[in-house]
């Protein structure tokens, strides 16, 4: 019999151990470490993360929609059990070992401003930059949210629920195909026969 934990237990205490020093809520699922913090805390969780826990690789960060208002796919199933909502999140991991985690903040859709982590990761500018552009959630002190992607004047934020593709409206997603038959050469009707 062996006495040593097994993976998933050690992965389940270390999501539970971390979110217990850092202040937030673990979440452990499908193999990822899931903490979710309140906005309030989201910069200084994450600078605690790099500097106690050895979090130190800025892997992404990137936002979530929680809407029940969808303008293209399908709807949500109990839309009066869906807190609207965005989530900011973010990877960080150790460069020393396979410690990892995904940090969640929500914002609210009435008020999308968070605090910026360029200060405490350099690389989080582009990322924010590109969270803006898409679902127009404001970073506090980050020292350049112009464009990325979107063209000067752009009205609008594309990866919001209820924003209008208007490609989908002239061909819907995923788009009826058309399909025709093959050309059939003279000689295979011949064999066929």
């Amino acid at each position: 019999m062996n006495d040593q934990p097994d993976a998933t237990t050690a992965f389940d205490d270390y999501g539970s151990g971390l979110a217990e020093r850092l202040g937030g809520r673990a979440v452990v699922e499908h193999d990822t470490v899931r903490i979710y913090v309140d906005r309030a805390d989201w910069v200084e969780t994450l600078r605690r993360a790099r500097d106690e826990e050895g979090l130190t690789f800025f892997s992404w960060l990137a936002g979530i929609d929680w809407s029940k208002d969808v303008e293209v796919g399908d709807t949500v199933e109990e839309p009066d059990d869906l807190e609207e909502r965005f989530e900011v999140m973010c990877r960080l991991s150790s460069i020393e070992s396979a410690d990892a985690a995904q940090f969640i903040a929500a914002v609210p859709k009435d008020d999308p401003v968070i605090d910026s982590l360029t200060d405490i990761f350099g690389g989080a500018e582009w990322h924010e930059r590109e969270t803006h552009d898409m679902f127009g959630i404001e970073f506090a002190d980050n020292p350049n949210l112009t464009p990325i992607y979107l063209p000067e004047g752009f009205i609008g934020h594309p990866l919001l629920k209820s924003y209008p593709l208007l490609a989908r409206e002239v061909k819907p997603w995923p788009g009826d195909v058309d399909v025709e038959a093959l050309p059939v050469d003279d000689a295979d009707e011949e064999a066929d026969a």
